[in-house]
Order: C-alpha cells, then structure tokens, then sequence
C-alpha cells in the first residue's frame, strides 16, 4: 500500500488559472469552448508554487521547501515536474492550465491573549492587532495553525 501524500503548504493562489497561446498573433481572451478545444497541460497548484519560490523570490531549495513544509527531494521533484510541464507547453502551443493537487492553503490561526478572540489570517492579510479588541498581543495558535487542507 503505498504512503499517503503530504499535503503542500501554498501561499499563493493565482486569479488567472489559465494561459493559451496566441493563435496566429491575435491575441485575445478564450472562453467556455475555445478553451476546451486547446490541447492543455495542467499545472499542479503547488508546481507553480515551487517555481514562485524558486525562481522568483529565489528562495535556497531548502528554504523553498520548508516554506512548503515538505522534504528537499520531493520539492525537487516538484519543481522538476512544473519546468517539464511549462516547457513543453511552450514548445507544444498547449495551454496551461492551473488547478488540483495536494495543497493546503498558508492560513494560520491567531489568539489575542488580551481577549481570547480567535481569528484567521492568511499569507498576504497577516493581522498583527485583534479585530476585537485592538490589542498586539497576537499570537499563532500552533496547534491549529496550516493543518486544514484545501479542496482538490
């Protein structure tokens, strides 16, 4: 029976989930048909979170993969996986499309020590003061914090 998979810590979600290729210079946006006829590549919502890490905030590859809470081989294999993908897509004319995987999202939970308020704050909202009662005496709830993972 082989191990269940881990779960990969993600901090960013892109609005855009698909990119196609211009057909013959004239670009312009796809919808509901036209897309579905393109051959696609689907891009994995944590492939495309490696390279975000890797290539543009260009994070160590032990940084990236702490950062995803995962092991440096299996983020070297996701990595490896996504440039495989976005290549040939580019070199193929494909579209790609992002969606699926194994992913959480980077949403922790916070307890004001003034109050007892609990909040949740994600990667780009951090909240360092309480929505209750306005106190900075935040803090991550560790035992509750990253552990719910997102929806396929």
């Amino acid at each position: 029976m082989p191990r269940p998979v881990k779960w990969r810590r993600v901090e960013y979600i892109p609005e855009n989930k698909f990119f196609a290729p211009c057909p013959k210079g004239k670009c312009a946006c796809l919808e509901g048909d036209e897309q579905s006829r393109l051959e696609q590549i689907q891009l994995k919502i944590e492939e495309l979170e490696a390279m975000r890490l890797k290539d543009i905030e260009e994070l160590s590859q032990e940084e990236c993969a702490a950062r995803m809470q995962i092991s440096r081989q299996t983020f070297q294999n996701i990595i490896d996986e996504a440039r495989k993908k976005v290549a040939k897509a580019l070199l193929e004319n494909r579209a790609i499309r992002i969606e699926g995987g194994h992913y959480t999202k980077n949403v922790c939970y916070f307890k004001c020590r003034s109050c007892g308020n609990e909040m949740t704050a994600t990667y780009e909202e951090r909240r360092l003061i309480c929505q209750h009662c306005g106190s900075n005496k935040v803090e991550c709830d560790k035992k509750q914090c990253c552990q719910t993972p997102c929806e396929k």
